[in-house]
C-alpha cells in the first residue's frame, strides 16, 4: 500500500496497463480480463488485476497528464516492482497519414517538458519504447489487420494549447499524434530499467477536426488492448 495505492502486496501483477482514465481502466478489465478484482480505490484511481489468457494483468489508471502518471509509475516500480508498463490512450492526430481509428504505436515521443526535466538539465533526452514490446505490438496490429502506424509522437503538458506554430514543427517533422503521458512513462522505464510502451487509438485529428463519438471510442478501443495485451504475453 502507498499513498496513492491501496493495493496490498501481491494484488499487482509484474505487467501492468496504463489507461488514463479510471472508468476506462473499469471498462478494459471487465472486458477483456477473466475475473478482475479491483485492488485500487484510493482518490478514485481505479485499479484491477486478473488473468488474459492465463496471465496476470493489472488495469490501473493513471491520470492525465504526465505529472499524474510518474505519481503511478512511481510507486508501481519502487512499492510493487511492476516490469512491463503499456499505456493504453487516446491521441490526437497530428498527420495526414494517419486516420480516426487508427493505432499510434509510439517508437519515440517529443515533449517540452517532463517531470523529468530537473533531472537531464541541459540534456535533450530522447526517450524510447522498449524494442520487444514494440515489435510484439506491430506482429499484433498486422496480424489483426488493424491501421497501424509507428514512429514519434508528442506529450504535450497542455491540453488546451495555444500554439498553432508548434503543432506546425510537429507536423512538419513527421510526428504523428499528441498525447500527454508517453514521455514521462518512458523516461521512468529506462531510470527504472523496466519495459514500456505506448499504444494509443487516434480518436480526434488536429488537422482535419474531425473526432469519434464516445460510442465510437468504445469499440475503437478495444483493438488498442487487445494489441497491448498480445504485445505483453507474446
Amino acid at each position: 500500500m502507498t499513498i496513492h495505492i491501496g493495493a496490498k502486496p501481491g494484488e499487482i501483477a509484474d505487467t501492468v496497463l496504463l489507461p488514463g482514465d479510471p472508468l476506462r481502466a473499469k471498462w478494459a478489465a471487465e472486458t477483456f480480463l477473466q475475473n478482475p478484482i479491483c485492488i485500487n480505490e484510493v482518490r478514485g484511481m481505479l485499479g484491477f488485476t486478473g488473468t488474459w489468457k492465463g496471465n496476470r494483468v493489472t488495469i490501473h489508471g493513471s491520470g492525465m497528464g504526465m505529472p499524474s502518471l510518474s505519481i503511478y509509475v512511481n510507486e508501481l516500480i519502487k512499492d510493487f516492482d511492476v516490469k512491463t508498463f503499456i499505456r493504453i490512450g487516446s491521441a490526437g492526430g497530428m498527420s495526414h497519414k494517419v486516420s480516426l481509428r487508427d493505432v499510434v504505436i509510439a517508437m519515440t515521443s517529443s515533449t517540452l517538458s517532463t517531470p523529468s526535466l530537473g533531472i537531464f538539465k541541459e540534456v535533450n533526452y530522447a526517450p524510447c519504447a522498449d524494442y520487444d514490446l514494440l515489435e510484439a505490438a506491430v506482429a499484433s496490429a498486422r496480424a489483426h489487420n488493424i491501421a497501424t502506424h509507428v514512429g514519434g509522437i508528442y506529450s504535450s503538458d497542455v491540453f488546451y494549447d495555444e500554439r498553432p506554430d508548434l503543432t506546425e514543427q510537429m507536423t512538419r517533422h513527421g510526428i504523428l499524434a499528441v498525447e500527454m503521458e508517453t514521455a514521462e512513462l518512458y523516461n521512468l522505464a529506462a531510470r527504472h530499467d523496466r519495459r514500456a510502451l505506448s499504444v494509443c487509438t487516434i480518436s480526434d485529428h488536429l488537422l482535419t477536426h474531425e473526432a469519434l463519438s464516445s460510442e465510437d471510442r468504445e469499440r475503437s478501443f478495444g483493438e488498442m488492448v487487445e494489441i497491448a495485451l498480445e504485445a505483453a504475453f507474446v
